[in-house]
């Protein structure tokens, strides 16, 4: 269970234009003090803030729209304006694009001509992207005023959301009203993607085109010039039990071990591309075993994924991966459940693990004068859970996760802001995690990113995401990190002492990913030095498992001797021939085939309410 709660935002966006007469220095409830036009600064940020036992009906949109947080910001809560009976509420919003001295980032007209092509490409994307659950909202009218559309980055950033039934001063949504919002921009684009863009734009504007077939022209532009750039991805992972835990229920991808067998399958094909971390449920008995089983499963099916994608002749489109990302964690999930099955384990005997994964998949591209371009930096994040992932730069960390919690749950059913259902006594409990339940009610989340600068990918399970740590460090690991000044294998220890000692109350796994696009080769170590980093027997070769777990994982015919050590390679060569089996029965069948991707239709329909899995830790 993840006990953190989220950061606290000091800075707000008052919604209400009226707020924007409200001169600097004012102090509002004896709360909020007004910093500039519409930015608030909370001087009691530890105290709730007021929200109406009614929800009024505008923050609806940013409650269902909660998975969007890198783009969409979130409610924190109401001041009231006047003297009655003459009063107003004003909606007060946070995780806006406010940076920490409280001023704005830039508007996207602001940076437009100023940014790199690729850049271009991928903002337009990104609103494109947000172009649908808009609209399904009615909110749709917030990607058509440019200064509503802030830049951090990479990341497209809004504002507020504007109701499509309020608007006057600005065209009703529309494909060809975006088109026209797009015109000015499209013009003063970067000369190495003017003639694309400008082709794209007229298809905007073309009622026979469909949204689906002009993201894939974009995205094909995207791919394109992301290609264009080097790539090189260096990758340490390591995992602890902590100082209060008697056995460690995590599982990583790779860790030293596997980094020592890099020329062997699966390695050979998925290091450093494939990351992951699972957290087991369920106590030593099945949690260790749950993750484990996770592990290699996904090894197996995600280097099967990879050399399926590798012989497309065309590019493999973002929502047919995610599609067949999916399925492929359904098929572990219910790897997990019938081991649960097989052994009678219900409810809060049930063991399973959380996921989250990083796949950096290098599609090759084709671009229109026949060159080949070998990799497309499309970077896919899965989850399931309450483990993270973190996008780190020398200037930001973002987390690219939301976790899978009662909480969360409540925010997008539209029951609750988020800051006032954490206060709830089961608002950190897990509502899914792998193996718990059948596959037909799991819902992975799944994102695709592109990697366009240089950046730190950070995966980890609650051991030290609990209590905001990895947002209260990241500035002391990113810069040294970025620029080879420290190993990653030394900054992996380094985080997992540092969960120890502010959290220590679990099991810590840590799989860095250093994504460096520079040209440069990277700077040498110094021996010594290095040396110096590492402390001794950071990673151990081989792991234990409780007699218990023995018997879960092992058939009477395969069991080990009493007082037998079990290691982790004894587990991969003796007790997988289940799962390989498994797995050979869905090759045959065409999991991995490339024709079954296209029957996937992502919901669309609000997320049906999860019950709450028990971790019993």
């Amino acid at each position: 269970m993840n006990s953190s709660q989220p950061s606290m935002n000091r800075y707000l966006w008052a919604s209400d234009p009226v707020s924007a007469q409200i001169s600097p220095g004012v102090l509002i409830n004896d709360r909020y003090q007004v910093i500039a036009p519409q930015i608030w600064l909370d001087t009691q940020p530890e105290a709730p803030p007021y929200v109406p036992q009614e929800l009024p009906e505008e923050i609806i949109p940013y409650l269902r729209l909660f998975p969007q947080r890198l783009h969409i910001p979130e409610v924190y809560g109401v001041a009231v304006l006047g003297e009655e009976p003459n009063t107003a509420e004003v909606i007060l919003l946070e995780n806006v694009p406010i940076d920490p001295e409280g001023n704005l980032y830039p508007a996207i007209v602001e940076q437009w001509h100023h940014t790199k092509a690729i850049r271009q490409v991928y903002w337009l994307w990104q609103i494109l992207q947000l172009w649908t659950p808009l609209s399904e909202l009615g909110v749709a009218s917030s990607l058509l005023i440019p200064e509503n559309i802030r830049v951090q980055g990479w990341r497209i950033r809004l504002l507020q959301l504007f109701s499509d039934r309020t608007i006057s001063t600005y065209p009703q949504p529309s494909l060809t009203a975006l088109c026209d919002c797009w015109l000015e921009w499209i013009a003063g684009a970067h000369p190495s993607v003017l003639g694309r863009l400008e082709q794209i734009w007229q298809q905007i504007g073309n009622p026979q085109k469909s949204l689906d077939e002009i993201s894939l022209e974009l995205n094909q532009l995207l791919l394109e010039k992301a290609a264009e750039l080097p790539l090189r991805l260096q990758v340490a992972g390591g995992t602890d039990q902590g100082p209060m835990r008697s056995s460690n229920e995590d599982s990583c991808y790779p860790t030293e071990a596997d980094l020592r067998s890099l020329t062997e399958p699966p390695n050979d094909l998925l290091i450093p591309n494939f990351t992951l971390v699972c957290d087991g449920i369920g106590g030593h008995e099945g949690g260790e075993v749950a993750s484990l089983m996770a592990l290699q499963t996904l090894k197996l099916q995600v280097r099967a994924l990879l050399i399926e994608i590798a012989q497309q002749p065309e590019i493999v489109p973002p929502n047919i991966i995610c599609e067949q990302l999916t399925a492929i964690i359904r098929v572990v999930n219910d790897l997990i459940a019938k081991q649960n099955d097989s052994q009678g384990r219900e409810m809060r005997q049930r063991m399973g693990t959380t996921l989250v994964m990083g796949l950096q998949i290098p599609q090759k591209i084709n671009k229109p004068d026949g060159t080949v371009l070998e990799n497309a930096h499309e970077l896919y994040i899965a989850s399931v859970g309450d483990s993270r992932v973190y996008w780190i730069t020398a200037d930001y960390c973002q987390q690219l996760t939301i976790d899978d919690d009662v909480a969360t749950r409540e925010v997008r059913l539209g029951r609750s802001l988020y800051r006032e259902a954490l206060r709830r006594v089961d608002g950190g409990a897990l509502t899914q995690a792998l193996g718990t339940r059948e596959a037909q009610i799991l819902r992975p989340t799944i994102g695709r990113f592109i990697l366009e600068e240089d950046g730190i990918l950070l995966l980890c399970s609650d051991g030290l995401s609990d209590r905001n740590t990895v947002e209260q460090s990241w500035q002391e690991f990113a810069k040294p990190v970025l620029k080879n000044k420290i190993s990653l294998e030394a900054a992996v220890q380094s985080w997992i002492d540092l969960a120890n000692e502010k959290n220590g109350h679990d099991n810590t796994s840590i799989v860095l990913t250093r994504c460096l696009l520079s040209p440069e080769p990277p700077a040498l170590f110094e021996p010594k030095k290095v040396e110096a980093e590492l402390p001794t027997a950071a990673y151990p070769v081989e792991t234990e498992l409780t007699e218990a777990s023995k018997a879960l994982l092992y058939s009477p015919a395969t069991q080990p001797e009493a007082g037998e050590t079990v290691d982790v390679q004894t587990v991969k060569q003796g007790t997988w021939l289940t799962v390989l089996t498994t797995l050979a029965i869905l090759a045959a069948l065409g999991l991995i085939g490339y024709g079954l991707w296209r029957s996937f239709v992502p919901p669309t329909t609000p997320p049906a309410q999860e019950t709450p899995v028990n971790t019993n830790e």
